[in-house]
């Protein structure tokens, strides 16, 4: 049978050969980029962690004003973080002062009210605090993976393509700055960073976590450099940096988004941690970290002054997380697949209508 120009196997060659017979025949003549993109999308935890993520930036990034040099860009929150209002009382537990507004019931009086998230102790509206804190966040998050990606590909890639004393120089570099705890160099380094800003502390952050992606990369590299292809590229006169950015590097492209995203993921909790234990953040920039560690003696009176901060980093991680698991999977051709029920009977009907 021939579909297309192309023969088509017998749908018993097809169906005996289990789920890796299906899952090649759905994937045949597709583009490795379209795979990638098939099976990521298959992946229904990633797909949702994506989703979410990118929604909560854009909520995050359009809720206060964003300034761009002498470009102003309104927000559609009414509060800002210099903004004091008066503190509001009524209806507020047992005493407390700044309680939340947020009513979540659609039964009854549904939305956000004046201060959805509460208050701080002066009167600042605490959902403005919080979106300027995930700002700060997400901006020393994606700082963090762009440097250590960047320079744990370089370093990973020239150690692993060169071998030699190149290799020897750079991994011997690497193994001292493994052996360093990085939260201990990262609290003395913040503890002047914080107070520069927060992108400064995200840089000299980036500057110790490439580590582990650099092992990678050269790992990936010592074992692909053998292959026929770099033979055939430097028989065609290629140069060695084409043949290591070209044609090489490419190949090793899935193991380094996979790497960058948990090097993201851990990035927002080591600033989260260090910004709490007073070495990251600090006043008058906010990050969700510095929020909790400056409300902590009112956890047990005002405990929403947790929740808020706790929820943006947790969600945050996790979907980082998440999206780095679905790509993962979906680069690895090795990943066994799991066929559902309709992907059999689809495969059953094609071929049959072929015949």
């Amino acid at each position: 049978m021939k579909l297309f120009g192309r023969r088509e196997k017998p749908i018993g060659e097809i169906l005996s050969g289990g789920e890796s017979a299906i899952a090649n025949k759905e994937v045949e003549g597709l583009s490795l980029g379209q795979i990638v993109r098939r099976r990521f999308f298959r992946h229904r935890a990633a797909v949702m962690a994506l989703f979410l993520l990118s929604s909560v930036i854009v909520f995050v990034m359009t809720a206060l004003e964003t300034k761009i040099g002498p470009i102003r860009i309104p927000g559609w929150w009414k509060w800002t973080v210099e903004d004091i209002p008066e503190l509001r009382f009524e209806d507020c537990p047992g005493g407390t002062i700044g309680c939340p507004t947020l009513s979540v019931n659609p039964f009854s009086n549904f939305g956000l009210g004046t201060h959805p998230f509460g208050q701080d102790d002066i009167g600042r509206d605490y959902f403005a605090l919080v979106m300027n804190g995930a700002r700060r966040s997400l901006m020393i998050m994606f700082i963090i993976g762009f440097l250590a990606g960047f320079i744990g590909v370089v370093v990973g890639s020239i150690s692993g393509f060169y071998g030699g004393i190149v290799d020897a120089v750079l991994m011997r570099l690497v193994d001292f700055m493994q052996t360093v705890p990085i939260i201990i160099v990262a609290a003395v380094i913040g503890k002047t960073a914080g107070r520069v800003g927060p992108v400064f502390l995200a840089l000299f952050l980036g500057l110790l976590t490439w580590t582990g992606l650099a092992r990678l990369i050269r790992a990936q590299f010592l074992s692909l450099r053998e292959l026929e292809f770099v033979d055939a590229a430097r028989v065609a006169g290629a140069s060695n940096a084409r043949i290591a950015f070209k044609h090489i590097l490419p190949n090793a492209i899935g193991q380094i988004i996979v790497s960058v995203t948990l090097i993201m993921a851990g990035a927002i909790l080591t600033e989260t941690a260090l910004s709490y234990l007073g070495f990251g953040v600090v006043a008058p920039d906010v990050s969700l970290g510095l929020l909790i560690s400056e409300f902590q003696t009112s956890f047990t009176t005002r405990p929403w002054l947790f929740w808020w901060p706790g929820f943006f980093i947790i969600t945050i991680a996790l979907c980082v997380n998440f999206i780095g698991d679905g790509l993962r999977d979906a680069f690895d051709p090795r990943q066994r697949r799991r066929i559902s029920k309709k992907d059999r009977l689809k495969a059953k009907i094609e071929v049959k209508a072929g015949a």
